[in-house]
Parts: structure tokens; sequence; C-alpha cells
């Protein structure tokens, strides 16, 4: 006989100013911002005993001036509306005197490795999704049915909370979808536990957007339609979710409202594609500002190079993404004939897409991507993952300039 199925996801709680807080302990249980790069202001705090640093000398949200955006906030600063994707100006108005830190990645890197080593040591089947989160799977797992699960996530908790002063929170469940959902159940340092009979309790109360697939235009879509929470979800008639959201989404919506998520926790992926991205602290164009964007895009594509390299990969589909002043976002993709790693090839090629792109307005935003990956080891991607392809190469003959 199976065991059932039980499957955990772990969430650090508010990650990155968690991360801060171990260093800067006089600011716990105070509302912190953790958002863009590092300033004038953060540097002036540097050579000081982080933890003596009197409390009035940090920067505070009310004096920042740009574009940059909330990665996380304290449980603190989140009491006054303040999350994580808002607009740090926007942020200043709902708590102008949250105090502001950068974010140090590097940093942020070294304790997602070490609490992701530390819950993969008791449960080895880990599906890694992102630095701050994790999917576990307890089926087999001595103890891992226990409780539903409670006691190996609490023996998670512990030995996560004893090696690096962070908490999170876990939520355990039949499957992925309903699991990531109960880690939010009990935020901070929570446990839900959530067995095949709660789904009506539990589960159908939320609102549709708490499945995790279900964005921002869906969820308004939804609304319009008069489906607001999942239990009004599950009611919908299938063919009729079909109708409104097309086969594929509207069958997927229909059996994640009844609680069904088949997807196993995946030990190893595969990238489908890597990227880099900037937001501007101020909108720039693209005559006036050709040599600045012109910087910022050969370093984009640079970085997304040495990721490349360093990961291992070649791709051969080069694309970039503009987010105009108005909010309005254009993509373009270009594919090449060889898979490349290489920074110059994948600046001609991302070239080639910005000649295809309206530019016309100002800039917010400018991103670049790879894809169509696969392994630079691989036969026939040996050569071709540091040098330009032969296609890349007449464009370097054929392109006296760039647009910037």
């Amino acid at each position: 006989m199976h065991s059932p199925r039980r499957i955990a996801h772990l969430d650090m709680d508010a990650f990155y100013a968690s991360v801060e807080l171990l260093r800067y302990p006089q600011l716990k249980g105070l509302p912190v911002v953790i958002g863009g790069g590092r300033r004038k202001e953060d540097e002036a705090l540097a050579g000081q005993v982080l933890a003596e640093i009197a409390v009035d000398a940090f920067p505070k949200l009310k004096d920042y001036v740009g574009r940059g955006v909330i990665t996380t906030a304290t449980y603190a600063a989140r009491q006054f509306g303040v999350g994580s994707a808002m607009g740090l100006m926007k942020a200043a108005k709902l708590c102008p005197q949250a105090i502001l830190l950068p974010v140090d990645f590097e940093e942020i890197r070294r304790y997602s490795r070490q609490f992701k080593a530390i819950a993969q040591e008791i449960v080895p089947q880990m599906e890694d999704r992102g630095v701050d989160e994790i999917y576990l799977d307890f089926t087999e797992v001595p103890g891992g049915q226990r409780e539903g699960g409670r006691v190996l996530a609490r023996l998670i908790q512990k030995a996560v909370l004893d090696a690096t002063g962070l908490t999170c929170s876990v939520g355990v469940a039949p499957n992925k979808l309903i699991a990531k959902m109960a880690s939010e159940f009990n935020k901070p340092n929570g446990i839900s536990i959530v067995g095949p009979d709660d789904l009506q309790t539990l589960v159908w109360p939320l609102s549709c957007r708490k499945i995790n697939g279900i964005g921002p235009k869906a969820g308004e879509k939804l609304t319009a339609l008069g489906i607001h929470t999942i239990g009004d979800l599950a009611a919908a008639d299938p063919q009729w979710l079909v109708a409104h959201f097309g086969k594929a989404t509207g069958a997927w919506m229909h059996a994640s409202a009844h609680g069904r998520d088949d997807r196993p926790v995946v030990t190893e992926s595969e990238p489908v594609s890597m990227s880099r991205e900037t937001t501007f602290e101020r909108d720039l164009h693209a005559v006036h500002d050709r040599a600045e964007l012109g910087a910022v895009f050969t370093r984009l594509c640079e970085q997304v190079a040495a990721d490349l390299q360093r990961k291992g990969y070649v791709g051969k589909t080069i694309g970039i993404k503009l987010r105009y002043d108005d909010f309005k976002a254009a993509t373009r993709d270009h594919t090449i004939i060889h898979p490349t790693a290489d920074a110059k090839t994948i600046r001609q090629a991302a070239g080639q897409c910005l000649k295809r792109a309206p530019l016309d307005k100002r800039l917010r935003l400018l991103g670049v991507r790879v894809g169509s990956l696969a392994k630079a080891g691989s036969e026939g991607n040996t050569a071709s993952a540091l040098i330009p392809s032969a296609q890349a190469a007449m464009y370097l003959e054929a392109q006296t300039g760039w647009l910037f």
C-alpha cells in the first residue's frame, strides 16, 4: 500500500529583510524596506560596527528619489500596505518613516544555499524554486507522514533557525499547488497542514488569485464574471471556463480549484532561458541618451553571457525587452544558426532585435534574454559556446553601428 502523498512548500519569511536584520539587530520590529541599488547614503554606513549604528543614522524611505522597486519589506512595514514589487516612491507615501536598505545579493545567495542544504539533508527530494522557496517530498521520508507532515516540518524549521537565525513557513499538502497556498496561511514562522478533506474549509474560501498561476489579468476577468473565490471557481461549469479562457487554461483552472495537481517534485530542472534586465533611475531616450543606453545594453549582454558560461549553457534565441515611460512593453526575438554564450554574439543579435522595436518613446526598462538553451558540452555546441557564430560574424561585417 502506497503512503499518501505529502508535499511541502518551504518559504523563507521576508527573506531579504530578515538577512539584513541579522546584521542590524537594532532594526528588529521596525518598518524596513529592502530595494534599489547601493547609494552614497549606504556607503556612509560602511566601516562602522553594524550592530551599533544608531537607528536615526539609517536612510529613510521618505528621502528616496528614483525608479527602484521593493524587493521585500519587514512585517512591520507591510502593515502600512507596503509590499514586494511596489515602486519605492509610492511606498514612501504609505510609510515614509520606513528605513531603506539596498539589496546585498551576495549575502542573500549565501544564506539561500545554506538553508537549502540544511533542508535537503533532512529531505533529499528537493525542488529549488528560487532564492527563498523550495518544494520537498515528505512522502517516503521517515517521519514524513507523522501528524500529516507537521513533525518533519517542525524539525526542518528548527534546523534552519539554529543554523542561520532565520525563520521559514511551511505548508504540507497532497500536492505542490495546495502546499504553496498553505505556506502562506500562518506566516511568519508557521506550519500549515492541509489534508485531502480540508479543501472546502481551508482552500475554497480563498481568493482565486491565491492559485499560483492566476495573475492580475485573469483575476480581474474572473471577478468581472462573478467568480471571486476558489470555491466559486470550483462550482463553475468546466465548459463555461473553457469558453472564456480557452481549452488548456479553462481545464487547468477547473482542476486547480478542485485541488488536483500531479506535478512531481523535480530535483533538477533545465532552465528554459536566462535573462538580465534593469529599470532606469530616470527614463532614457534612444537618441539623447544613446551612450548611456549603449553601455547598459552591452553590460546586460555581458552579464547574460557570463551567466550562461558559468552554468554551462548556450542558446540560439536572443531577445530584448523594452518598457516605455507609459508602462507599455515590447519584446523582439532573433534566432541565430549556432547556439552561443559569447557576449559579442549576443550583443549583435540583440542589436538586430532592437532595430525592429519602436524607439520613439522614452525607456524605463531594458532587458536581454537568451532562450532555446542547450548544454554547452552537448554535440555540436562545443565550439560555439565561446566564439561568435558564422551568422553573427556576418553581422559584425555588415553592421557599422548600433542604435545605441
